[in-house]
């Protein structure tokens, strides 16, 4: 998704492996982005632009006007199944497809505000009924769909809306006299029934409140960064020659600490894995969904009531502001390169959009400096000892005495300020002499494709929008009539991307997280990928602790318990003890173990418990004979045995091996930890179960403080944390003594 398809990555390199050595060393060697785009832009033949965009019409980003009909009919189907979710977005899907101010639109506008009445979300129902009747809903269907608005002010608490409307209604059936008698005794009876809601003010909650987006949105900083807009103060701006700028902590941070709160200053959606359809008859009709159909593209807010966009069927908005302003900075120039930018990438669609953007911010003075650089054969993009110098004269100079004095971290302002705007990211470190000579061929590439589409379509949709005379110069065709500017300060972006993106992503759970890594892997995805090797105290402290056993895979004296050291051969870590134990006679043990303890789980799996728990205490004696008390096993089996006694409903001995299981995991994994979260989610249950009321108090306060900083405060775990809470709360109280 970063990089382009697999498809055109695999001939890109393929048409490396084919050029003449001395020009693949040119292209390595080249010393400017300039130089490398300039070299590899040459070599991009009509063929290659022609493959291009055979695998860009896998993705089908017009309007097919016989598509309306069929995502409706498959909404229907859906709808009639209750997948009301489904049916919404398949309804989506016809509204893309749809002309504005024709029938289909409307049809599809109101189908999708019925599959959302049933999902309760009431809101964007009214304003998909709206739409429906802008674009011009048939007369004949609009008793069914007033009584589906007036069913939605109900339930929103909005009676007098409602009773308007159920008047507007008795009208619209009175004038109907063809209305057939069967569906107009439905709708008599459903409006008597309506009636009597009204009457009675019967009114019912919202069911999607946006309630993770609001919790994010009212975060706030403790205390603003004089250095750095929108960052917390326990922060500072720092710059590394080989790292580039970067945020440095200036105190302890707590966990779930708000340390930026800033705008991202462009985003893209990720579409998500879905891979074009093949050729072929039906292959535009795609009723998968993918994220492309669950969130605005602009904004990303999560919607099922999308707008799109009325010149292609990929773009999707959760408003019309959104559209209007999407289309204002950005898609007036994307629209008709939708397939193209899909087959591009994430990355190149980044880089694309950043210039877009950046069109409607003061930097004629990038531009005319890389035109000048460029005309006159200088470093465009110096990668010297200074790497991050670039442009400096040009974007963050200051004037002292008639002295040009530069700022001491690029990409601030005048004032030595990190502000959010163009000049910060084009500072950012695009690292090119790390990027392998194929990676940047291959970019370079994807870049000259894209700006030769962008040619072709004129330099028009590169100017829409720009009311500034001095803007509009900044991007003439006789500043840069081959788009080669333009290409190299994609180029740039797209490099940077690599190590400076930020990928935003719902929470999953889908394996291990990367601080789950040991050392080793940890630093070499670090390296790969960001081109440095971490030397921060936390890795230099763990990479000294693996010298040894980490305290989880420790054995320990069976004679003093004290921790056993060594190599081959462990000996006693107590002075006053001799005992020595070969290793190979522990780890055989160790197997054993394990060995016994699977035999125990295939009882609690079978239901006969008090045979695993016989079974397992057994382990556990023999766990604590030889291994360390914070070994991951022992853990393993404390935690066995409380899922058993939780079984028996014998919550007091279920507690109470959870909590020496807690004690492992705090140890191997932190007391703030995702795991010491869902162990502690686990300890309120069953406290919760055992009326253990003050325990399991502490204890859900403990584990809400946990998981809202990793799962957020939507989280099925939190939820379900609050209501334990709730009913908790709600008991009455014990008394402490008799009565008199």
């Amino acid at each position: 998704m970063d990089l382009p398809v697999d498809e055109w990555k695999s001939y890109i390199l393929q048409k490396w492996s084919l050029l003449p050595t001395a020009v693949q060393l040119t292209i390595a060697t080249a010393e400017t982005l300039s130089d490398v785009f300039l070299l590899s832009s040459s070599l991009l033949q009509p063929e290659d632009e022609m493959f291009l965009k055979s695998l860009s019409r896998g993705y089908f980003v017009g309007k097919d006007p016989a598509a309306p009909l069929f995502y409706r009919e498959e909404g229907n189907k859906k709808f009639q199944e209750k997948d009301y979710t489904g049916a919404a977005v398949l309804y989506s899907k016809g509204v893309s497809h749809s002309r504005p101010h024709t029938e289909d639109i409307a049809l599809c506008y109101a189908n999708r505000s019925a599959a959302l009445f049933h999902l309760g979300q009431f809101e964007a129902c009214l304003e998909d009924i709206g739409r429906a009747q802008l674009h011009g809903y048939p007369e004949r269907l609009l008793p069914k769909m007033l009584l589906r608005k007036a069913e939605c002010l109900v339930a929103l608490g909005r009676p007098q809306e409602a009773s308007q409307t159920i008047t507007d209604l008795e009208s619209n059936l009175t004038s109907q006299a063809s209305l057939a008698l069967s569906p107009f005794q439905t709708l008599q009876r459903n409006l008597h029934h309506l009636k009597m809601k009204v009457r009675d003010k019967e009114a019912v909650m919202e069911t999607f409140p946006a309630v993770l987006a609001n919790a994010l949105e009212n975060m706030d900083l403790r205390e603003e960064s004089e250095q750095v807009s929108s960052a917390s103060s326990s922060v500072s701006l720092g710059t590394d020659p080989s790292k580039g700028r970067c945020l440095v902590a200036t105190k302890d941070v707590l966990p779930g600490e708000l340390l930026v709160k800033e705008d991202a200053f462009v985003s893209v959606l990720i579409p998500g894995e879905v891979p074009p359809l093949p050729h072929g008859l039906g292959s535009r009709w795609d009723t998968r969904i993918s994220n492309g159909d669950l969130y605005c593209h602009r904004c990303l807010k999560h919607t099922l009531a999308t707008v799109p966009c009325d010149g292609c069927s990929y773009a999707k908005y959760c408003s019309l502001e959104c559209l209007r302003r999407a289309w204002e900075l950005y898609h007036s120039a994307e629209c008709a390169l939708g397939g193209l930018l899909l087959t591009l990438g994430i990355f190149c669609h980044v880089a694309l959009r950043l210039t877009l953007v950046a069109r409607f911010q003061d930097f004629g003075k990038v531009i005319r400096k890389l035109c000048d650089e460029i005309n006159s054969r200088a470093v465009c993009v110096p990668e010297s000892k200074d790497p991050v110098k670039t442009l400096s004269n040009g974007l963050g100079e200051r004037e002292t005495s008639g002295t040009a004095v530069e700022t001491p971290i690029p990409g601030c302002g005048v004032n030595g300020k990190y502000e959010n705007n163009y000049n910060a990211v084009f500072n950012l470190l695009p690292q090119t002499e790390n990027h392998s000579p194929e990676h940047k061929f291959l970019c370079a590439l994807s870049v000259s494709a894209l700006c030769k589409q962008l040619q072709a379509a004129g330099f028009q949709a590169l100017t829409a929008g720009l009311k500034s005379s001095k803007l509009k110069a900044a991007v003439a065709p006789d500043l840069c009539p081959d788009l080669h500017v333009w290409g190299v300060a994609l180029l740039r972006h797209m490099l940077q991307l690599q190590c400076n993106a930020q990928a935003i992503t719902t929470i999953q759970q889908t394996g291990p997280h990367v601080s789950r890594l040991g050392i080793a892997a940890r630093q070499q995805k670090l390296k790969s990928q960001y081109f440095f090797n971490c030397s921060c105290l936390a890795c230099q402290t763990e990479a000294h602790a693996t010298a040894a056993a980490p305290r989880w895979e420790a054995f320990c004296c069976s004679s003093c318990r004290a921790l056993l050291q060594g190599g081959d051969v462990l000996s006693c870590s107590s002075g006053s003890c001799t005992e020595a134990v070969s290793r190979d006679h522990l780890a055989a043990r160790l197997r054993d173990l394990q060995r016994q303890t699977g035999l125990a789980r295939e009882l609690l799996r079978s239901g006969e418990l008090e045979k695993a728990i016989q079974q397992l205490s057994g382990c556990q004696r023999d766990a604590e004979s030889f291994l360390w008390a914070e070994h991951s096993v022992l853990g393993e089996i404390e935690d066995d045995l409380a899922q058993a006694y939780a079984a028996l409903g014998d919550w007091k001995k279920s507690a109470a091996h959870l909590q020496k299981s807690l004690t492992v995991v705090e140890a191997r994994h932190g007391p703030s930890s995702v795991e010491m979260g869902h162990e502690l989610f686990k300890l309120a249950q069953i406290l919760f179960n055992g009326f253990e009321v003050p325990e399991a108090l502490s204890t859900i306060q403990k584990a809400e403080t946990v998981l809202a900083v990793h799962c957020g405060p939507c989280s099925d775990e939190i939820q379900e944390l609050q209501q334990m809470k709730s009913c908790l709360l709600d008991l009455p109280p014990v008394p402490v003594g008799p009565s008199a």
